[in-house]
């Protein structure tokens, strides 16, 4: 269920979306993570700081992997988790439930133009996160990916 600055904190992460370098072969995707304080603890978008490296990646890899924080977190990323990875060993769901985030906020969900079927949606559901879908800022996070198609 949506939380009173949920447009808030993806309307940061359409932001940081919108900072990614283009690319023809990944989506451009912001993230934010943010304390049960509504504090911003870390950011990152899609290529950040290099060619393959993921929002949520880049913003976890901004923080201490025992930081207390996260145990009470929420992760807003414009794009649903990746569950498949070809770059990297793990991916970004797999980040997220080894950081122990009990809550992910997304704006849409990956179509199927790289992944097949995503599954970062059902598999953080089935580990006990609670995941909350934005699809009224759909457009907004879709629209610097519009020259993939999607």
């Amino acid at each position: 269920m949506p939380q009173l600055d949920d447009h808030r904190w993806m309307t940061r992460a359409i932001e940081l979306a919108h900072r990614c370098p283009p690319a023809t072969g990944a989506y451009s995707v912001g993230a934010v993570i943010v304390d049960e304080n509504n504090e911003e603890i870390a950011f990152g978008f899609s290529r950040e700081v290099d060619d393959a490296v993921h929002a949520e990646e880049s913003a976890l890899a901004k923080i201490a992997p025992d930081d207390p924080r996260l145990a009470t977190a929420t992760i807003y990323s414009t794009l649903e988790p990746c569950s498949q990875r070809k770059s990297r060993p793990r991916t970004c769901t797999q980040l997220i439930l080894e950081a122990k985030i009990p809550r992910v906020v997304i704006a849409w969900r990956e179509p199927s133009l790289f992944v097949a079927d995503c599954q970062g949606y059902e598999l953080l559901t089935q580990a006990g996160v609670t995941v909350v879908e934005l699809p009224e800022l759909g457009e907004q996070a879709r629209a610097m990916n519009a020259h993939l198609s999607v």
